[in-house]
């Protein structure tokens, strides 16, 4: 086994698409990993994919991608260039209805002290996150801005520039809690094209107000760090990245929608089984603690908890601690493997009439 660990420049990483060249074969020591890159991608390099790495004794190749639309149409086409993929529960979901994701060995890959619901049949969880509404504390000062979903949809209580997102993914959600929906109720009313369309309708009422629909976890803080905008949907632990680096920004846990990111390989993936080996290591507590330290986002692994391996204080500061969690509405896996191409379609259509 090579003791070598080949670490990307995250920092110089696009924020979206494939940045691959043709397929290159690799050795069988080696894995090829994609994720979203900036401030997560980093925290995920230096907590989990290449201590994990070292710990094998194998080489991890990473690079960025554009979500689950690139694993489809590689898998589709028949290309070789990653062999795990980073992904929201909603979009692995969709992935797996399309056939294009290999099904998990949980006999290797132990999730038995994972929180309930955090892990799929085709991804495994690593850590929670939420989508916030995010503000400018310059513009509405520290604590007077916007605290729930309604606030953000209310141009006349709250006036200012707004962003949203490109992709469906946490979007439509916000709509029907911001338009009177109970959090308890939400999947049911966007189970169907009429539902999904009462969202697009509300949404559409602030559409002359969005400035940006942004792309990237990467785009949404910096946009909070320029000022460019003045209130932005957008996960927690970016907006702490930015405040950290400076950024005059804050949210509320009564806006968040809680949601969790996992680890996939696309159907086919030719070093599967080494794949499945480097999941499971990567599932383990120590790596979701340290991986904490660098964003605040939650681990998926109870023991990290029950052992202590995070401090009280940083603890509180993650979606998934009590406090927070209470407020939010979680995602529904089932609602996007069902419905989330639909919607999708419906979305882009309305970002661009």
């Amino acid at each position: 086994m090579k003791k070598t660990i080949m670490k990307s420049a995250i920092g110089g990483l696009a924020a979206a698409g494939l940045m691959f060249s043709a397929a290159v074969s690799y050795a069988d020591d080696t894995l090829r990993i994609v994720s979203w890159g900036g401030a997560y991608q980093k925290g995920q390099s230096l907590g989990i994919f290449q201590p994990a790495a070292k710990a094998m004794g194998i080489t991890v190749k990473e690079d960025t991608y554009g979500g689950i639309s690139d694993v489809k149409l590689m898998v589709k086409s028949g290309a070789d260039k990653f062999d795990i993929f980073s992904s929201g529960a909603g979009s692995c979901a969709s992935g797996a209805a399309e056939g294009v994701l290999e099904k998990l060995d949980y006999s290797v890959i132990d999730v038995s002290n994972h929180l309930p619901g955090m892990y799929s049949d085709y991804c495994a969880g690593a850590d929670i996150f939420s989508v916030v509404a995010a503000y400018n504390t310059e513009t509405y000062g520290e604590g007077n801005g916007p605290k729930t979903w309604a606030d953000f949809y209310d141009v006349e209580k709250f006036p200012g520039t707004r962003a949203m997102r490109n992709k469906v993914d946490g979007q439509l959600e916000t709509a029907l809690l911001a338009d009177g929906v109970p959090k308890e109720k939400v999947y049911e009313v966007l189970d169907s094209e009429e539902g999904i369309e009462r969202a697009l309708n509300k949404i559409r009422s602030i559409k002359p107000h969005i400035a940006v629909w942004w792309s990237s976890g990467a785009q949404h803080a910096q946009l909070m760090k320029d000022g460019e905008v003045d209130m932005t949907t957008g996960w927690n632990g970016r907006f702490d990245v930015a405040k950290e680096d400076g950024a005059k920004v804050a949210y509320d846990w009564q806006s968040g929608i809680m949601d969790w990111e996992g680890y996939g390989i696309p159907k086919g993936a030719k070093n599967k089984d080494l794949a499945m080996k480097y999941i499971a290591e990567m599932m383990k507590p120590e790596y979701m603690a340290e991986f904490a330290k660098y964003i605040t986002y939650g681990p998926t692994n109870g023991k990290v908890y029950e052992l202590g391996l995070m401090e009280d204080s940083r603890a509180r500061m993650m979606p998934s601690h009590p406090d927070n969690a209470k407020y939010q509405l979680t995602i529904s896996q089932e609602w996007y493997a069902k419905w989330r191409t639909i919607a999708a379609e419906m979305y882009t259509e309305m970002m661009t009439e």
